[in-house]
């Protein structure tokens, strides 16, 4: 029999998929740990004690790329990282100002299209997000030719769409 007491969650890692322009945001890793270095991934990081999920990936953005964000909607199911241990949620978010991110614990960041996912090497947990990222990058291309942003933070939804503007 299992002691209830010795059951862990898997600690959350949080990521965040910043759109604009029909593209997202992505970070190739810097040297540590040496085995991830030169894989992709999307800014984010690991949820700290009393912190909700939005508020750990808020902070995640200023942090690694002095940036402020709208957290969105989830992306996908959990991905595990290491299996039991931590799991990996990914978030659409949207720069709160127009600002540059900056690579501050990355080797280099940078903005692809659907059709450039495949062309880096992303960490195993990332890419398991990347058909449903892929999708939401040709909805707002899709939707930014019709001036409609549906899949934003806080935006009014495509007429028929289903989903209901979130509340600020």
């Amino acid at each position: 029999m299992v002691d209830v007491s010795e059951v862990v969650s898997p600690r959350i890692v949080v990521a965040a998929a910043i759109i604009m322009d029909g593209r997202v945001l992505a970070g190739e890793r810097a040297a540590e740990p040496v085995t991830l270095a030169g894989m992709w991934e999307f800014p984010g990081g690991k949820v700290e004690p009393g912190e909700t999920e939005p508020e750990a990936l808020e902070r995640e953005c200023r942090e690694e790329l002095g940036v402020a964000v709208d957290v969105g909607r989830r992306v996908g199911a959990d991905a595990p990282i290491q299996p039991g241990r931590s799991v990996l949620r990914v978030y659409t978010a949207v720069l709160r100002h127009p600002a540059s991110p900056s690579a501050r614990q990355h080797r280099q960041l940078r903005w692809l299209s659907a059709a450039e996912l495949a062309t880096v090497p992303w960490l195993h947990s990332d890419a398991t997000v990347l058909p449903a990222i892929a999708t939401l990058l040709l909805a707002a291309q899709c939707d930014a030719a019709a001036g409609i942003n549906s899949w934003l933070p806080g935006r009014v939804p495509r007429p028929g769409a289903g989903d209901q503007p979130r509340s600020r």
